[in-house]
């Protein structure tokens, strides 16, 4: 592998939910809600001021933390326990709607397709500041 390509998502990260209908005359279109879409922007808007070069072209191994708020209404204890790392985030969304959401708004910026993501590692954390860490790696082709 060669060097990581290090982006940071500052803001509480959305899931990707469930795409929604809506009728057009005789059509029906799918659309995302705005609380996704709005977070796909921040992704975008994050992606272009961190990253400057020419989308990646190979084969990807992508990594993401995703950091959630921590709730207000725990006690000192409870807390403590988020911020180390003890008790981890097992509440919605789902892990792989996060990576889904930050994903699709990286292609075209980071990379050229989403099917260039052959390896994955993800996370969930609790932190006092919610945010994504994405690291993409370029794969080197492996010869047999």
């Amino acid at each position: 592998m060669t060097n990581s390509i290090n982006i940071v998502i500052n803001g509480e990260p959305v899931p990707q939910p469930r795409p929604r209908f809506a009728r057009r005359g005789k059509h029906v279109t799918a659309y995302d809600p705005i609380n996704s879409k709005g977070y796909k922007v921040l992704v975008r808007v994050s992606v272009r001021n961190q990253y400057h070069d020419e989308p990646l072209t190979g084969p990807l191994h992508v990594e993401l933390d995703v950091y959630r708020p921590i709730q207000k209404s725990l006690s000192k204890k409870e807390r403590a326990k988020r911020l180390s790392g003890a008790h981890r985030p097992v509440v919605k969304g789902d892990i792989d709607n996060y990576f889904k959401a930050v994903t699709d708004a990286c292609t075209g910026l980071l990379w050229v397709d989403d099917a260039q993501i052959v390896s994955t590692r993800s996370n969930k954390y609790y932190s006092d500041k919610p945010r994504v860490e994405l690291s993409v790696t370029e794969i080197k082709e492996i010869t047999r």
